[in-house]
């Protein structure tokens, strides 16, 4: 099976390296090129249908997970490559297939199988988008839509080879930092609404002091209090690790570090925990569709809602939308957002606290239900991808890395790291899962995933673009590096 997949790969179309090595300033210009074509396509509307046949109600989330905007051309966004990279980790954790990526054939051979999958899963996510909108122009849609997000797979290998960091990376976080921007700053309204009130928090409080209203100006720039909290306890944790330190065992006086971050296993476990529960949606608007009906479903007015007999009201979704209304879809969605409520903050308290009987369960079971995700997903992660202690002490012993004052044993270093892995990704997995949470009750801007995401993405380009610095200031030192 690899040798008939090698022989695909190697008829892929893939980005030429550069023929020689790119400044820092050229670095910086292809990338904030493809910064800019990705903002582009996401104002490009696909031919053959409107933006808003396209976007799928209660599924804004994934515009932050995927770098996707939804109603344009990349509606499909990065979700191709995601999985596609995903998948194959998975597959490989699990031994379903061994390539020593340390030959440069097997590691070409590994990238290609990826871009394969990405390729096949853009085009069925551009048709699984279009199929609920029929019509005859439905197939032109969905090619149109596996095309961004082929544009944006090939945009991320210009990335990687001529610019600085991952484009897949890049993505995410300009996504989550124009949410963030226009979100507190766009001075305009709504487009289809005739209130005139803008758009972004800051205008909001500023009109709203211009009018003498001091009490909206407060309700205004609590989701920007809260966003700003939620990113500065992102930058904090970032930095929080532990550090075992270690010896060659054959070379005296020779020693490293191998940090044991806090968020050991990352954002992994909020990203599948948070598709999981989106799946939940997806179900129940299947069960909506098929009739069935569940009696366990929300409050109106502390009264309970029968779906079973409200006919403007069916199981799990409202008719035609996928926003859910009862059963179990209904309090595994996250609240909705301060932001999207009519009334802004007090009319989202005034919602709580007006169906507090249905409402304030909810909001703890979906927190409840999401941090047990992250904690399983988390655990199952490191597992399936040789960051446990077993896995990560035999990569030590293979380094010729041993802890100091203990003899160089694989067995021995593996008991040590179970003593800090194990506790850090369940300790990691539960913050992520609970900052992921506070951010989403709160309406933080750009979500708690979205502010983790990018967090982590920033300090990363940071640290290469100081890395490019330093190269381009000794370039012997780059060579040294190479060797």
């Amino acid at each position: 099976m690899l040798e008939f997949l090698r022989a695909i790969t190697d008829y892929l179309p893939e980005v030429k390296r550069p023929e020689r090595e790119q400044s820092l300033k050229e670095k910086l210009m292809w990338t904030f090129g493809a910064l800019l074509i990705f903002f582009l396509l996401g104002q490009v509307i696909p031919y053959g249908v409107s933006a808003s046949g396209l976007v799928s109600r209660g599924f804004e989330r994934l515009e932050i997970l995927l770098g996707s905007k939804m109603g344009s051309i990349i509606t499909a966004g990065i979700g191709p490559i995601v999985l596609s990279s995903i998948f194959l980790q998975l597959a490989s954790g699990a031994g379903l297939f061994k390539l020593d990526l340390s030959k440069p054939e097997n590691k070409r051979l590994y990238q290609g199988i990826q871009k394969l999958f990405a390729i096949g899963l853009s085009f069925l996510e551009g048709i699984i988008y279009v199929v609920p909108l029929g019509g005859g122009t439905w197939l032109l849609v969905a090619v149109q839509l596996a095309l961004g997000s082929l544009i944006l797979l090939y945009l991320d290998e210009v990335v990687q080879k001529y610019g600085i960091g991952s484009g897949i990376s890049l993505f995410i976080a300009a996504g989550v930092s124009q949410q963030i921007f226009v979100g507190a700053l766009n001075p305009f309204p709504q487009p289809s609404s005739s209130d005139p009130t803008p758009v972004g928090l800051i205008p909001q409080a500023l009109v709203a002091l211009a009018n003498g209203n001091p009490q909206g100006t407060f309700w205004a720039i609590i989701p920007i209090l809260f966003t700003i909290a939620v990113f500065l306890i992102v930058v904090y944790v970032e930095g929080m690790k532990i550090e075992l330190p270690l010896a060659y065992g054959r070379a005296r006086g020779l020693g490293a570090r191998y940090p044991i971050k806090f968020l050991y296993v990352s954002n992994i476990p909020v990203i599948l925990a948070s598709a999981v529960l989106l799946n939940f949606q997806l179900l129940g608007s299947v069960m909506a569709g098929a009739g069935v009906t569940f009696p366990f479903g929300p409050y109106q007015n502390n009264q309970p809602l029968d779906c079973s007999i409200n006919p403007g009201h069916n199981l799990f979704v409202v008719p035609g939308t996928n926003v859910p209304v009862c059963g179990l879809a209904y309090y595994l969605q996250a609240m909705p957002s301060p932001l999207l409520v009519q009334g802004g903050y007090q009319g989202y308290l005034s919602y709580i606290l007006g169906n507090a009987v249905v409402e304030v369960p909810r909001m703890f079971i979906y927190g409840f239900v999401l941090i047990l995700l992250c904690v399983v997903f988390g655990w199952f992660w490191i597992e399936s991808t040789n960051m446990d202690a077993a896995s990560v002490a035999a990569q030590l012993n293979r380094a010729g890395l041993q802890i100091p004052g203990f003899r160089q044993d694989p067995r021995i270093t593996e008991k040590i790291l179970e003593k800090y892995i194990p506790v850090i990704t369940i300790l990691g997995s539960i913050f992520v899962g609970l900052l992921a949470w506070f951010a989403d009750i709160t309406g933080a801007l750009g979500t708690g995933t979205g502010i983790l995401l990018t967090v982590g993405i920033l300090y990363q380009f940071y640290e290469q673009l100081a890395q490019q610095q330093i190269f381009e200031m000794y370039p012997a030192l780059d060579k040294i590096v190479q060797r």
